[in-house]
C-alpha cells in the first residue's frame, strides 16, 4: 500500500484556490509585499485567528525564529535557553544573534522540555526561553518557569498549528511570541515562509523592523533604524499562504481523527506508548515512545519492511551533539560565541550530557509520518504492521 505524502500533491491539499490566489497576484503585476495586499492582509488573518494583536510574515520559519530572538535583543554571550530535540533552525537565529544555546534536557515521554531542567539552566546571563512543541504536542509549564525568572518566553510552534495547550489556549499565544513555518512539510505551506504573533506592539515592531533591513517605510524617507535582514515574504507566497490558512482547521480536524484512531487501535499493545491527549495535539508527525526490550530502530526497520514510512529517533542526532555545535567554527575559524561565557558557564555538549533526549533519538522514539491525507485504510494497515513489528 502506498500512503500520501506531502512531498507531492497526495499529502497536500493544494488546489484551486491556490491557482486562484496566484493568479490573482499575477495579474496584479505586484509581487512585492512592500507595496503589495496580500500579505498585509495574510498577517491580519494569522492575528485574528489566534486572538492576539500583531502578526509579522517573513521568508521561513528560520528567519520567524530570528525576528523572535532579535526582538527580545540579547547582548553577546547571552544564553538562551532551548530543546536538544529540534529542527537546527530553532538553534540558528540564537547563534546568529551572538547569543548562546543553553540545551535543557526534555520530557522522556513527550520530548518536549522539561520545565525543571529549564529552571535548573537559568544563570545569571539567560535572556530567553525558547520552547518547541515537538511534532505538535504542547510543551507545558515554560509559561510558569519564564515568569518566575522574569523571562520572555519563545514559542517554536513550526510543527504545532492549532495545537491547544490543556487549558485550550492556542500554542503561540502562551509565549511572548510564537513562531510558525510554512514550508513544505508543515500543516499548511506556500514551500517557505513563516509568521509570528505577539501581543507586545514593540516586538512586533522590532520584528518588522528586522525583517525589512531596519527600515520602517514611514512617511517616504529611506532611514534604517536598526540592524535588519531581508527575510520579506513575497506577494506570491502570501496568497498562497491565505488560501492554505483557511483549510488549516480542516487538516487539523482530519489529522486528530485519523491519529485518535491510530492511538485507539495501539492502546492495548504493551511497551508501545502514544500521546494521551489527540485532540489537542497537531500531529505534525505520529510520535510513539518504545518500552524496553523495543528498540526503535528495529520497530522502525520492520515498519519499513512493511511499507510504513517511519523513522527511528527522529533526528541522527540532537542538537547538543551536532558537530556544527559541538566543535565546528561559527563565524569564520571562531567558535565564537560558543567561548563566550566564563569557564563555569561554557556550554556543556556532547553525548553522556542530556539523557532524556539522547535515549529518545538512539533507543525509545519512533516517528510515523503524518498528513491529512491518510484515510481509516491506511491507519489500519499500520495498526497492523506496528502490531507485527512489536510482537514478531
Amino acid at each position: 500500500m502506498s500512503y500520501p505524502s506531502m512531498i507531492d500533491s497526495s499529502g497536500r491539499t493544494l488546489g484551486t484556490e491556490e491557482v486562484e490566489a496566484v493568479t490573482r497576484v499575477l495579474q496584479s503585476g505586484m509581487l512585492s509585499a512592500v507595496w503589495g495586499r496580500e500579505v498585509r492582509a495574510l498577517e491580519r488573518e494569522m492575528a485574528d485567528l489566534h486572538g492576539v494583536s500583531h502578526a509579522v510574515a517573513c521568508s521561513s520559519g528560520t528567519a520567524a525564529l530570528h525576528l523572535a530572538v532579535a526582538a527580545v535583543a540579547p547582548d553577546p554571550g547571552d544564553e538562551i535557553i532551548t530543546s536538544p530535540i529540534s529542527d537546527f533552525g530553532t538553534v540558528a537565529p540564537i547563534l546568529a544573534q551572538n547569543a548562546v544555546p543553553v540545551f535543557a534536557d526534555v520530557d522522556p515521554d513527550t520530548g518536549n522540555l522539561d520545565p525543571a531542567a529549564v529552571a535548573a539552566a537559568i544563570g545569571p546571563r539567560t535572556r530567553a526561553i525558547l520552547g518547541v512543541h515537538l511534532f505538535g504536542a504542547p510543551a507545558t509549564g515554560l509559561r510558569e518557569v519564564a515568569d518566575a525568572a522574569g523571562l520572555p518566553l519563545i514559542e517554536d510552534c513550526a510543527q504545532a498549528w492549532l495545537t491547544r495547550y490543556p487549558d485550550d489556549r492556542l500554542a503561540g499565544t502562551v509565549g511572548t511570541i510564537g513562531c510558525f513555518s510554512l514550508q513544505q512539510w508543515k500543516h499548511i505551506t506556500c514551500g517557505d515562509g513563516g509568521l509570528t504573533i505577539t501581543d507586545d506592539a514593540a516586538l512586533a515592531r522590532r520584528m518588522r523592523l528586522f525583517a525589512d533591513k531596519g527600515w520602517p517605510r514611514e512617511g517616504g524617507v529611506r532611514r534604517h533604524e536598526s540592524l535588519g535582514l531581508n527575510y520579506r515574504m513575497t506577494e506570491l507566497a502570501g496568497a498562497v499562504a491565505r488560501a492554505q490558512l483557511t483549510k488549516l482547521p480542516g487538516v487539523l480536524a482530519d489529522r486528530r481523527r485519523t491519529a485518535r484512531r491510530l492511538s485507539a487501535a495501539l492502546a492495548d499493545l504493551p511497551g508501545v506508548r502514544v500521546p494521551a491527549d489527540p485532540d489537542r495535539h497537531a500531529w505534525w508527525l505520529f510520535p510513539v515512545v518504545l518500552d524496553p526490550p523495543l528498540t526503535n530502530h528495529e520497530v522502525a526497520a520492520a515498519l519499513a519492511r512493511a511499507g510504513v514510512p517511519a523513522r527511528a529517533g527522529y533526528l541522527d542526532e540532537p542538537l547538543h551533539c551536532a558537530p556544527a555545535l559541538v566543535d565546528a567554527p561559527t563565524y569564520g575559524g571562531s567558535r565564537y560565541p560558543m567561548t563566550v561565557p566564563p569557564a563555569d558557564r561554557l556550554p556543556t555538549l556532547g553525548w553522556g550530557t542530556r539523557p532524556n533526549a539522547e535515549r529518545l533519538i538512539t533507543q525509545t522514539l519512533l516517528v510515523i509520518d503524518w498528513n491529512e491525507r491518510y484515510t481509516d485504510t491506511h491507519v489500519d494497515q499500520i495498526a497492523r504492521a506496528v502490531r507485527a513489528a512489536v510482537t514478531g
